[in-house]
């Protein structure tokens, strides 16, 4: 059950790095050389894509390291997975505050609509995105280094 359990949370945690690895370093930087129409309506649709499955992705994470953690308490191990989860919480918390803010009005905008500084709100939602990458990898490492 504990392999089960290790493999499962491991392979769910690295894919959801690999797809926030892949927005921050090559999909973002391929819409920001479409046309601005191109790019601001290729994220809007990205946010309302992927803003719809990563909150159960995420908390899923979450509860998935925290049951890997409940699991093999006591062994050595324990602590890298806690930290794992810590750091994954970390996350949630990043997007809840600051990212689904922008994200949610983004989302919704279209050439039509959008307000002058849209370009510096996604600008500000990649550099918190950076952020997030980074504690996810060091969530992911952890996890690996734990199994």
């Amino acid at each position: 059950m504990t392999s089960t359990l290790e493999v499962v949370t491991i392979v769910v945690v690295g894919i959801l790095v690999g797809v926030e690895f892949s927005v921050a370093f090559i999909v973002n930087r391929i819409l920001s050389a479409l046309p601005e129409d191109s790019n601001q309506l290729g994220r809007a649709h990205g946010g309302r894509m992927l803003g719809a499955l990563m909150p159960f992705w995420y908390v899923g994470s979450v509860a998935l390291s925290v049951a890997w953690a409940i699991a093999t308490w006591g062994r050595s191990s324990t602590g890298l997975i806690l930290a794992a989860a810590a750091l994954l919480l970390v996350s949630v918390v990043m997007s809840i505050v600051l990212l689904v803010p922008i994200n949610n009005r983004g989302k919704a905008w279209t050439p039509e609509n959008r307000p002058a500084d849209w370009k510096e709100q996604m600008q500000r939602w990649d550099r918190y995105h950076y952020v997030r990458v980074a504690v996810l990898i060091a969530a992911f490492a952890l996890l690996a280094a734990a199994a």
